[in-house]
Order: structure tokens, then sequence, then C-alpha cells
């Protein structure tokens, strides 16, 4: 049965570098839903667009990086509600993604930054990624559903 909540999606980008140290690209919010926050770069399907173009769009324009569709790697998905504002709620499909074309650059939606694996900042991050975003890191998927409190920020429910 299909979702009737607004459809999101939201990409991890990897990389391991000579080292052996392994990065995730952030960015901190510069505007809208999550103002301030760190975050995967996303955002919202346009009408007849899949999760993997628009994810492939949303990388674009948010990063400068260009990824293919066939290069994503869909690592589940996420239903997230918020009772107090019923408007945020949505459905997000999860991706990961190892291979691109190009340097992340600053856009009017992010400012990204590479964090190794031990220094993501969940606790900058929306409330819900402590709980499952370490996994998919790790190589892992996630099917949750998360349930936000009247402050609009903290899970209280997961």
């Amino acid at each position: 049965m299909a979702s009737t909540l607004p459809q999101v999606c939201v990409c991890y980008l990897v990389t391991t570098d000579a080292a052996g140290m392994t990065r995730v690209l952030l960015g901190r919010k510069k505007l809208g839903l999550g103002e301030g926050k760190y975050v995967g770069p996303g955002g919202k399907l346009e009408p007849g667009e899949t999760a993997r173009d628009a994810i492939a769009r949303e990388v674009l324009e948010e990063v400068g990086l260009v990824v293919r569709p066939s290069s994503l790697e869909r690592r589940g998905s996420l239903r997230y509600h918020f009772p107090s504002r019923p408007a945020w709620s949505q459905e997000s499909t999860v991706f990961v993604c190892r291979d691109w074309t190009g340097d992340p650059t600053a856009s009017d939606e992010l400012d990204p930054e590479w964090f190794s694996l031990a220094d993501v900042p969940l606790g900058l991050m929306w409330d819900d990624a402590r709980f499952w975003l370490p996994g998919v890191l790790a190589g892992g998927s996630v099917d949750r559903e998360f349930t936000f409190g009247d402050d609009l920020s903290s899970v209280v429910l997961a």
C-alpha cells in the first residue's frame, strides 16, 4: 500500500581516503525545515519523479555533485510524524552513494562538510538520526517510524 505521507529523499555520500578513513558528507541547513541542523542532501520528490531521480537532482542542487541514479544504494525508509505540526509529517527514502563527480560546494540550502564516521555530529542533527544513521553508515539498512514531540525536535516514540 502506498504511503499517504509526502515523499522525500535523503542521500549520504560516503568516501574512503587512501589512509582508510571513511567520511560522510553532511551539510548545515541554512534555511527552512531543520535550519541550523546537519543533514544529508535531500528534499521533496517532484510530481512524476522517482526517488532515485529526485535525490540525484537534490544532490546536484544542494552540494553541486553529480550522481547517477544507478549508483545510489537504497538503504531504506523512514516515516516521520509531527502530531503538533502535521504538515511536517513525511516519508523519506534513504540512499547512500559512493560514486559521484565534482567537488562539494555550498548552495543557498546547505554548507557541506565532511565528517569521519566517528565524528558524525548526531547531537546537531534531527533527533531520530541517533537511532538509525550509524547503522546505515556502517552498511546496514533502516525501516523505522518516528514521532516527534510538541517541541518539534525531540523523538517521543521510536
